[in-house]
């Protein structure tokens, strides 16, 4: 599967993103999902990861109540609606895939990468 990410930006503190990711080449619903990020000097970290219905979902803590995973199986596309963002989030995000029915949050279990995203907030 190919995955395409896009919606990154600039945006001032407290304000908000919808990043997109949209999968081709394979059955989208086959495939869990997950946004990872990646800030300078720092190692990946997972954000948020999705099951393959979208009925199960599962957040890091620092962006629990802020961010909302989601993912539309008719479109083959995931989402990820980023609110009250932090300096903090500042990062590149990435979208990625495994073929498997159930969510996992450690990246290494993912075998599909999309090429990031940009995110800047600031202060």
């Amino acid at each position: 599967v190919q995955l395409q990410a896009c919606g990154g930006g600039l945006v001032q503190a407290g304000g908000s993103l919808r990043l997109s990711c949209a999968a081709s080449g394979r059955t989208f619903s086959n495939y869990a999902m997950g946004w990872f990020r990646q800030a300078p000097g720092k190692e990946r970290e997972f954000v948020a990861v999705i099951n393959w219905s979208g009925g199960s979902t599962y957040y890091r803590d620092s962006v629990k109540g802020r961010f909302t995973i989601s993912r539309d199986n008719t479109k083959n596309t995931l989402y990820l609606q980023m609110n009250s963002l932090k300096p903090e989030d500042t990062a590149v995000y990435y979208c990625a895939a495994v073929e498997r029915r159930g969510y996992d949050s450690r990246a290494s279990v993912y075998n599909y990468w999309g090429q990031g995203t940009l995110v800047t907030v600031s202060s």
